[in-house]
């Protein structure tokens, strides 16, 4: 099975960025969709933005366009989010997962980073 590495995660003040790195272990298929999720203490996971391999085109969540972009590296099957101008309502557990449709995620999750963003 595939295994998802996040890294890239840590501490930052409001309006800050972080850079998410999302290594895959394996080669993805054109069919497949990554997608990075979060879950905050006392919520339910929920979609943020994906990507899909076979041809780069986008999906976001609202809260996060516009400040957020998904990018890949066919060569190193990684995956990245650029989060720029986080707030509070940021932080939580980032987990990359791949899938085959936008919001939809797979079986198989990595063991996620954790992003705090402080005021």
């Amino acid at each position: 099975q595939a295994q998802f590495v996040e890294s890239g995660g840590g501490l930052v003040q409001t309006g800050g960025s972080l850079r998410l790195s999302c290594a895959v272990s394996e080669r993805p298929y054109s069919s497949h969709v990554f997608g990075w999720y979060r879950q905050s203490p006392g919520k339910e996971r929920e979609f943020v933005a994906a990507i899909r391999w076979s041809n780069g085109r986008t999906y976001y969540t609202d809260s996060v366009k516009g400040r957020f972009t998904i990018s890949k590296d066919t060569a190193s099957y990684t995956v990245y989010l650029q989060m720029n101008n986080l707030n509070a309502e940021d932080t939580a557990v980032y987990y990359c997962n791949r899938g085959t449709t936008p919001g939809d995620p797979g079986r198989y999750w990595g063991q996620g980073v954790q992003v705090t963003v402080s005021s």
